[in-house]
């Protein structure tokens, strides 16, 4: 919620035509130590975005000396996608490539990615349960967890004081502060119309599963209970007016907002507090972290889908040296320097690790600068929501499709247009209709 996201308007790739076995197309590798009879180190080329990643590869290459990275950095996750449909088209695809969990399911469905399961599934008690689900699909592994995304909600303390409200337990909690504030002329939080994250955290937080697996085929559930109780929440708080509809393609005039109080809250995990810390030059110290808001009646569960999704290291099938990369991909992830440079919002993205003992790191994650007296407590708040984050959401083999079709009906949301059920009931059919001209067994 609340994201910058331009990696959700990737273009759909086209995977007609996939000659399936099961759900997906063949996954496995073959390409493993295809040049290690060859003289000098084995040359592993990686992509990637993310701030930091320069300085892991040098320290990488500094430590071995039979396998080295070559880096290549991308400008972001929309272009990612892109360069990397192209590079997998042309059969030139590097071994390592930065991506998150919600396009796993994608690129294996379209025989990109490897099976590595045999050279990562030793490593598993190193990570947390959560970040480890994100990498693989139908139990087989395709690439090394590299972040969590801890969510919880970050609210302006002075707004909140002098109005008399708490941080908000529950969703009806929000609302009922949301109702106060907008009497004030403040906004609760800000749904940009290009991303319908929202929806889908506050589904997967209720329980729902769009996707799931039976059998043979794939079971699509747009309008299940847990979809229309997020529904109904998201409903209530766009008919009252109480969020702010500024788009993140001005990413400068949301964070003027914030930092001037015209939204009072957001609901993030920790690498999203970097470009706060970056722009805001009024309320630093003055904002503070609560848990994220349960359901009424309902234990605390985290999403860990869309942008709070974790991050992860693919490995491609038309890498010629699997083991390697795998094993780089690990040294990345678990290495104490390179997890480090990567944690801090200063070196690196301000991620939170994958890693099982990912608490030594969230002090370095959080911004002192931004909580100020509140930094100390927010330490628990981001251990807990690590504790309680979702492990059973599955993303489709057409995921990047339906995200951006989701987008068009959710702009139609913001604007009134349409209720959020009419944009579900049209997601329910389009997606079912989309696998099946994909030749992909679907049921819903």
């Amino acid at each position: 919620m609340n994201f910058t996201s331009p990696r959700r308007k990737f273009a759909r790739a086209a995977v007609a035509g996939l000659a399936l076995i099961g759900l997906l197309s063949a996954c496995g590798g073959s390409g493993d130590d295809a040049s290690s009879g060859s003289s000098g180190p084995v040359t592993l080329p990686f992509w990637g975005w993310a701030n930091g990643q320069e300085a892991v590869v040098k320290a990488f290459n500094a430590s071995h000396k039979d396998v080295k990275l070559k880096y290549t950095k991308v400008t972001d996750q929309l272009t990612m996608q892109k360069q990397l449909t192209n590079a997998v088209k042309a059969g030139n695809a590097p071994c390592l490539v930065q991506n998150t969990a919600e396009y796993v399911t994608t690129w294996v469905s379209q025989g990109a990615l490897a099976d590595i399961t045999t050279y990562v599934e030793p490593s598993k008690d190193k990570f947390n349960a959560g970040s480890w689900a994100g990498a693989q699909v139908q139990g087989k592994i395709y690439g090394v967890p590299t972040s969590s995304a801890p969510a919880f909600t970050i609210y302006r303390t002075d707004i909140f004081e002098k109005y008399g409200l708490k941080p908000p337990a529950t969703w009806d909690d929000f609302i009922a502060a949301g109702k106060v504030l907008k009497k004030h002329g403040i906004k609760i939080t800000n749904y940009a119309g290009e991303d319908p994250s929202t929806l889908e955290v506050l589904a997967m937080q209720a329980g729902a599963h769009w996707y799931a697996i039976d059998g043979n085929s794939w079971k699509v559930n747009f309008q299940d209970e847990g979809t229309l109780k997020a529904a109904k929440v998201i409903q209530e708080i766009i008919d009252n007016d109480l969020n702010s509809k500024l788009s993140f393609a001005d990413y400068a005039a949301v964070q003027r907002n914030y930092d001037k109080g015209g939204t009072a809250t957001r609901q993030i995990s920790t690498w999203q507090m970097a470009g706060m810390v970056q722009n805001f030059t009024k309320s630093n110290g003055q904002w503070a972290l609560s848990p994220w808001p349960t359901f009424q009646g309902e234990a605390a569960k985290t999403p860990a889908g869309t942008n709070q999704s974790g991050g992860v290291t693919l490995v491609t099938k038309q890498c010629k040296n699997q083991r390697q990369a795998a094993e780089a991909a690990l040294w990345m992830s678990t290495n104490t320097g390179a997890v480090k440079t990567m944690a801090s919002p200063e070196t690196g993205n301000g991620v939170m690790p994958a890693l099982a003992d990912s608490n030594a790191y969230i002090a370095e994650a959080i911004s002192s600068k931004l909580l100020g007296k509140n930094y100390e407590p927010a330490k628990k708040v981001v251990t807990d929501s690590l504790a309680t984050v979702t492990t059973d959401w599955t993303f489709g083999p057409n995921w990047t499709a339906m995200f951006t079709e989701l987008q068009s009906g959710w702009a139609k949301v913001m604007n009134k247009e349409q209720k959020v059920t009419d944009l579900l009931a049209h997601m329910q059919k389009w997606t079912v209709d989309d696998l099946k001209s994909r030749g992909i067994n679907v049921k819903g």
